[in-house]
C-alpha cells in the first residue's frame, strides 16, 4: 500500500525509523519530512499507483499508511477546481481558478491532514491525542479521532468564533479554552500532553499532517493533465499546505508525473500578523514572532510557525512572494467570491483574492497567467 521508508529532518538531514512515533528531531527541533521510494513508485507506473477511490487516499503508494484497514477517513479530497470566470473577468484575467477545500469532511482542508495523522497515529497504537487549534484543526481532529475510536483534547483561544466550539464538543472532544493566542494553547497543550501521555499532533510537530496536505499539489496537478499552474496564492498561517504542495510537486518530478516547470508560489497573510511577509522581504532564514496579532482571520493568527524556514524555502525555490493584507481587504475579497462565484470562502481564503489584486497592480502578475486560489474553508464558521 505505502512506500513509506524513513523519515527525515528538515534541516540537519538526520534520519528516523518512521515505524515508530516520532516528532520533532532530538537535535534540532525541527520538522520531521516523510521519505518514499519514489523509484520503486515510478517503476509501478502512474496508472498502477493510483487507486480508484474517491478521496486523498488515491494516492495511498504515496501516503504513509501502512495497511487500508488502518486509514481513517471521512471521504476527504478531490475537492473541485473551479474556474472562476466572472471574479476572473472582473479583474482582467482570463485564467483564474478557486481550488475549493471548503467541501471536505468538516467544511476544512485541515480534513486532509489530520486524516493522515489520526490514520498513522491509530496504527502505531495511539489512543489519546490532543492539539492546539484556532478552529478548523480541531474541528477536523475531533471527527477523525471520534471516527478512529480515539479520546480528543482540544486546547483554543478563548475567543474562537463559537461554532468552532460548539463544533469539538459536539464531537466528544474535551475543550481547553486558553486566555491567548495559538502560541499559547501550544504551551498549554504541550505540558498536558506529558502529564498524560497523550500524542499531539500540532502543526507540524508530528510528520504526517503534512502528508495530507500534499495531496492537494497532487490533485492539483492532475485536475490540471499532469500539469501546473503558473501560480498558487495560499493563506499561510503555519503553512503546512503551501510546504506540503511544494514536497508533492519535488516528488511528482522525481515520479517524471509532470515536467519541470513549477509554479510560484505565494504567502498571503494579514498585516496584523505576518511574520513570514516580513521574514520574506528582508531576506531572512528564519521569521522572528509577531507581536500582538490580531485579525479577523483566525486561521491566520499565528504568530509564530515551527515550519517557517520551510515556508521561506518554498517561496524562494518557486520564485514566488509573499503578501501582506488589511483585514479589510481579505473581507472584501471574502465578498466577491461569494457574489461572483458563489463560493462563500472563509476569511483567509478572502485574502487570496485580496492578495491577487495586489500583484496585478504590481505587476507581478500578468492577466493572462494561470493563477489558482486556495480557499481553505467555509465562510459559515465565522459569524463577523
Amino acid at each position: 500500500m505505502s512506500h513509506l521508508t524513513h523519515l527525515e529532518c528538515s534541516l540537519c538531514g538526520r534520519t528516523f525509523d518512521a515505524d515508530r512515533l516520532q516528532r520533532l528531531c532530538p537535535d534540532c527541533a525541527r520538522p520531521l519530512l516523510a521519505r518514499y521510494d519514489l523509484a520503486s513508485v515510478r517503476a509501478l507506473g502512474r496508472e498502477a499507483a493510483l487507486t480508484d477511490e474517491p478521496t486523498m487516499w488515491r494516492y495511498r503508494a504515496l501516503l504513509p499508511v501502512r495497511k487500508p484497514e488502518n486509514v481513517v477517513s471521512l471521504g476527504e479530497g478531490l475537492t473541485p477546481l473551479t474556474p472562476a470566470r466572472r471574479l476572473g473577468e472582473a479583474l482582467g484575467m482570463s485564467h483564474l481558478y478557486i481550488k475549493d477545500e471548503s467541501l471536505n469532511p468538516t467544511g476544512s482542508f485541515k480534513a486532509r491532514g489530520l486524516s493522515a495523522a489520526i490514520s498513522r497515529a491509530s496504527e502505531l497504537g495511539v489512543q489519546e491525542v490532543v492539539i492546539p487549534s484556532a478552529g478548523n484543526a480541531a474541528g477536523a481532529m475531533a471527527a477523525y479521532a471520534a471516527r478512529a475510536g480515539m479520546k480528543a483534547h482540544v486546547y483554543m483561544p478563548r475567543d474562537v468564533p463559537a461554532p468552532f466550539l460548539l463544533e469539538c464538543r459536539a464531537l466528544g472532544a474535551e475543550v481547553v479554552l486558553v486566555d491567548g493566542l495559538i502560541t499559547d494553547c501550544g504551551r498549554e497543550a504541550r505540558r498536558a500532553a506529558e502529564r498524560g501521555g497523550w500524542f499531539d499532533v500540532s502543526t507540524l510537530k508530528e510528520p504526517y499532517r503534512l502528508e495530507g496536505k500534499k495531496t492537494m499539489g497532487y490533485e492539483l496537478a492532475e485536475q490540471f493533465e499532469w500539469d501546473l499552474p503558473d501560480v498558487i496564492i495560499y493563506p499561510t498561517g503555519g503553512g503546512t499546505g503551501l510546504i506540503g504542495m511544494w514536497k508533492a510537486f519535488q516528488e511528482l518530478g522525481e515520479l517524471g508525473w509532470i515536467g519541470e516547470r513549477r509554479p510560484r508560489m505565494v504567502a498571503v497573510q494579514p498585516t496584523g500578523c505576518a511574520p513570514i511577509v516580513r521574514a520574506f522581504h528582508a531576506g531572512a532564514e528564519f521569521a522572528e514572532p509577531w507581536r500582538d496579532a490580531h485579525t479577523v482571520a483566525a486561521g491566520l493568527r499565528v504568530p509564530a510557525a515551527v515550519g517557517d524556514f520551510l515556508i521561506l524555502r518554498a517561496l524562494r525555490e518557486s520564485g514566488g512572494t509573499a503578501v501582506a493584507v488589511s483585514d479589510e481587504a481579505l473581507l472584501e475579497g471574502q465578498r466577491r467570491m461569494a457574489r461572483l462565484e458563489g463560493i462563500f470562502a472563509c476569511p483567509e481564503g478572502g485574502a487570496t483574492v485580496a492578495a491577487l489584486e495586489v500583484l496585478l497592480d504590481q505587476g507581478w502578475i500578468r492577466p493572462d497567467e494561470r493563477v489558482v486560489l486556495f480557499n481553505t474553508g467555509t465562510g459559515l464558521k465565522y459569524p463577523l
